[in-house]
């Protein structure tokens, strides 16, 4: 038998914590002396206080936890709800850090302002590009409403030229129009390059890509942006006061040629090339 306090050592919690589950019924104590009311636990009681710390980090309540240890969870299936949490904690994690880098980006056009980099703009002409895609709405054009709608786009665009036997012949491109209705959701096309032999088409069967010719460009400011699409604000900013110093006028959003895309977003490399008049 262990003291109150030897147990909570070994269980990794407090005294205190051991006393409140006592007083719920969630673990009683093995013995609890007559006289003294000293509360005695025995090493086979881990095993009970690790599935209520384990739903309890679940995000469940205690009584939840109470009616849960009745019903007597196997370790098999206490181990698939963690490991689900596990999966939901991590996700958001991704999300907290995509935000994190997203204020990031803002923080560096703050502290940039007055001193940006725009002679790091290129204007060229860009050629006609034949292009397999498909296409989604965003609820806005900020990166946070990007991201969700682009990536799936992405991964059924790339298996559903698989199954086409189409390879593609170039980067990735993606391009974005405001959506009917003016209310600031975006249209995102989300684009492979195909060869010429590849024939124009419109919506095809089940896989539901085009194959669509995007016009040539006979001027265009162009930079590059180095990291991931969720810091891209900073090197959009950077267009944008290029554009206005040189009494330039844009003709809509900019497309975004991904000339390097690899697993680390951090290493990737984007062209930005926005259209002048």
């Amino acid at each position: 038998m262990f003291t109150i306090g030897d147990f909570a050592r070994h269980g990794r919690v407090s005294a205190r914590m051991l006393r409140h589950y006592d007083a719920l019924g969630l673990l009683r104590p093995a013995r609890t002396d007559p006289c003294t009311g000293y509360r005695h636990y025995a090493a086979d009681q881990l095993s009970r206080l690790n599935r209520i710390i384990a739903l309890k980090d679940l995000g469940l309540t205690l009584e939840q936890v109470g009616r849960i240890l009745e019903d007597r969870v196997g370790p098999e299936e206490l181990r698939g709800m963690l490991v689900l949490r596990r999966a939901e904690l991590e996700e958001a994690m991704a999300r907290a850090a995509e935000r994190l880098g997203q204020v990031e980006a803002r923080l560096r056009s703050i502290e940039s302002e007055g001193r940006m980099p725009i002679d790091e703009v290129i204007v060229k002409s860009l050629p006609a590009v034949r292009v397999a895609q498909l296409s989604g709405v965003a609820e806005s054009y900020a990166p946070k409403d990007i991201g969700p709608v682009i990536k799936p786009l992405y991964d059924r665009l790339c298996a559903a030229l698989e199954r086409a036997g189409i390879v593609p012949a170039g980067p990735p491109v993606a391009y974005y129009e405001e959506a009917p209705g003016g209310d600031g959701r975006v249209v995102v096309h989300a684009a492979l390059t195909v060869g010429p032999a590849v024939a124009l088409r419109p919506e095809d069967g089940p896989s539901g890509f085009e194959v669509v010719e995007l016009p040539a460009v006979e001027r265009a400011a162009t930079v590059v942006h180095r990291g991931p699409m969720t810091t891209v604000v900073e090197t959009e900013q950077v267009l944008a006061r290029w554009v206005e110093a040189g009494g330039h006028r844009s003709t809509g959003f900019a497309r975004e040629v991904y000339l390097e895309a690899p697993e680390d977003r951090a290493a990737w490399v984007t062209e930005l090339q926005e259209p002048l008049v």
